[in-house]
C-alpha cells in the first residue's frame, strides 16, 4: 500500500515512510491510495478476538512482516485492562462502546500503544532518532506519552493550552519522570498549540534537521489503529440484537475518531449513520448540517478535548468529499486560511454528506446526561461521553442499533461529575496516585519562535 497527499503535491511513498513523516511535505495529509473492500471478510471476522482482528485490518496497510506486525500489536494489547481491550456494554436503546481501558483511561491508548512500539521498531531498523512533537487538547498528550515514554531513540515533547485542560489530565502529563519526556503549558487555545504544531512540520529545514515526528492524528498509524474498535463494537452489537446494520455516535472536536468510523464505513462495515456530537465548540456539526465551515472562537467547556474550533484531520474527508480531486482540497484549504470559513454544497433535502448526521450538547445538557445515566442506569459517563449519548437521542432508529462511544473514564473529570449528581463518585487508582507526585513543565507564550527555541535547548543538551 502507497500512501498520498491530500493535496497531491508529493510523490507517493511506503507506510513506514508516511508513520515516521507525519504531516506531509506539501502540507497535506497522508491517506492511502486506495481503501480496501473488505466486505468478503466480515462473516469470517465475526468472531475474531481483539488482536487477530487488528491484524487482519491493519495488514491491509501496514507493509509490515507478519510475525513483525502481530507481535507489534500483541504487545499493545498487553498493556489494556480489558480482556476485550474495548468492551461494548449495552444500556437500554444503547451500546456503550468502552475505549478507556487503557494505561492513561482515555481512546486514545489504543492507536498510541501501538504507535509507540511502531516507532520504537523503525527506527530501530533504520539507526535514527525521532523528536515527536504533539499538541494535545487533553488527552492525547498522556496517552503519547505512555506510548513512548523510557523508548530508545525518542524524545517527546507535548504541548498543551494552559488552564484548559482538567487537573487530571495536567498530571498525567506533567508527573511522568522519564528523562525523555518534556510538557509545555501554551498561554493560548489549543488552536493555538496546533499551529504551533503545523507552522515548525511546514519548516522543512528545522524539520529536517530535529528530526521531528508525530504522534497526533495527523498520523495515519493511529487512525488505521481506531478503525479496528468499530468493526469489533459492530460485530458484538450486530451478533446480540440479530440487526445487520448499526449506527455509531462519536464526540468529536479534531475529526480523527469519526473518521476512523467513516474509513470502516468505506471498507464495508455496515454503518446506517455516523453521528458527529460536539459541544459549544460546534464547527463540525454546523458543516455537517449547514455546509459552512467557519472559525470560531474557542470556548472552553467541561468537556476540553472537544474544545477546537480547527478540526486537524477534517481536511481527510474534505479530499473525499471533493471527489478525491487534491487541486479543490487545496482551494478550500487556502481559502479557509485566508477568510476562516469554506463552503461545500448541501444535497438535496439537506445536509452534506448522508452517512452524517449531527447535533450539540451544551454544557446543561452534558450535566443532564451523565445525571441521567447514573440515576436509571447506574453508569457514569464522563462529560465527552455524555455530549455523545445527549445528541445520539436525536437519531435512534430501532432497526440499527446506537453505538456510542465512550472515549474517557469518568474519574478524568471528577469536577464534572459532582456537578451533574452533587456526588464525589468518580475515581481510579491511577489517578489517585498522581496527588503526591512532583510535577515538570515549562510554561511559553502562544509562540512557534518560542516553542522551537525550547526543542532546541532540550534536543541539544540531551546529544
Amino acid at each position: 500500500m502507497k500512501y498520498i497527499s491530500t493535496r497531491g503535491a508529493v510523490p507517493a511513498i511506503g507506510f513506514q515512510d508516511a508513520v515516521m513523516t507525519g504531516l506531509a511535505r506539501d502540507g497535506g495529509l497522508f491517506i492511502p491510495e486506495r481503501i480496501p473492500d473488505v466486505r468478503a471478510h466480515l462473516a469470517a471476522w465475526k468472531t475474531l478476538a481483539y488482536g487477530n482482528l487488528a491484524y487482519e485490518i491493519m495488514r491491509r496497510y501496514a507493509d509490515l512482516p507478519e510475525r513483525d506486525l502481530r507481535a507489534l500489536i500483541d504487545r499493545s494489547i498487553t498493556s489494556f485492562r480489558h480482556p476485550d481491550v474495548s468492551p461494548v456494554v449495552p444500556l437500554g436503546d444503547l451500546h456503550i462502546l468502552e475505549l478507556f481501558h487503557g494505561p492513561t483511561l482515555a481512546f486514545k491508548d489504543v492507536a498510541l500503544q501501538f504507535l509507540g512500539r511502531l516507532f520504537e521498531y523503525v527506527l530501530a531498523q533504520s539507526d535514527r532518532q525521532l523528536n515527536i512533537l504533539a499538541a494535545t487538547s487533553g488527552d492525547t498528550g498522556s496517552a503519547a506519552i505512555a506510548g513512548v515514554r523510557g523508548r530508545r531513540r525518542m524524545r517527546i515533547f507535548v504541548l498543551y493550552p494552559l488552564g484548559r485542560v482538567s487537573p487530571i489530565q495536567e498530571r498525567q502529563m506533567t508527573t511522568v519522570p522519564d528523562e525523555n519526556v518534556f510538557t509545555a503549558a501554551v498561554e493560548g487555545s489549543f488552536d493555538d498549540c496546533q499551529t504551533i504544531v503545523k507552522t515548525l512540520f511546514r519548516d522543512l529545514a528545522f524539520r529536517d534537521r530535529v528530526a521531528l515526528g508525530a504522534v497526533n492524528s495527523i498520523n495515519w498509524a493511529r487512525l488505521m489503529s481506531q478503525v479496528v474498535y468499530y468493526f469489533y463494537a459492530a460485530f458484538r452489537v450486530m451478533e446480540r440484537t440479530g440487526k445487520d446494520r448499526v449506527r455509531f455516535t462519536v464526540p468529536t472536536g479534531n475529526f480523527g475518531d469519526i473518521f476512523a468510523g467513516y474509513l470502516a464505513w468505506r471498507m464495508g462495515l455496515p454503518v446506517g449513520r455516523l453521528v458527529l456530537a460536539t459541544n459549544e465548540n460546534d464547527i463540525l456539526s454546523r458543516f455537517f448540517n449547514t455546509g459552512v465551515y467557519r472559525r470560531g472562537r474557542v470556548t472552553p467547556t467541561l468537556s476540553p478535548s472537544m474544545d477546537i474550533q480547527v478540526a486537524s484531520n477534517f481536511e481527510r474527508y474534505l479530499y473525499y468529499c471533493a471527489g478525491e480531486d487534491p487541486r479543490r482540497v487545496c482551494e478550500w484549504m487556502d481559502r479557509f486560511r485566508t477568510t476562516g470559513e469554506l463552503r461545500v454544497e448541501c444535497r438535496p433535502g439537506g445536509g452534506v454528506d448522508p452517512l452524517f448526521a449531527a447535533g450539540s450538547a451544551d454544557t446543561p445538557a452534558c450535566l443532564a446526561a451523565i445525571r441521567a445515566m447514573y440515576e436509571s442506569r447506574g453508569y457514569l459517563l464522563d462529560p465527552h461521553s455524555a455530549v455523545g449519548v445527549h445528541v445520539a437521542q436525536s437519531f435512534l432508529d430501532p432497526e440499527e442499533p446506537m453505538i456510542c462511544l465512550a472515549t474517557a473514564h469518568p474519574a478524568k473529570f471528577d469536577r464534572a461529575i459532582q456537578d451533574a449528581t452533587g456526588r464525589d463518585l468518580a475515581h481510579h487508582p491511577l489517578l489517585d496516585a498522581l496527588n503526591d507526585l512532583p510535577v515538570r513543565r515549562t510554561v511559553l507564550p502562544a509562540s512557534d519562535q518560542a516553542v522551537r527555541a525550547f526543542l532546541e535547548e532540550k534536543i541539544g543538551a540531551a546529544n
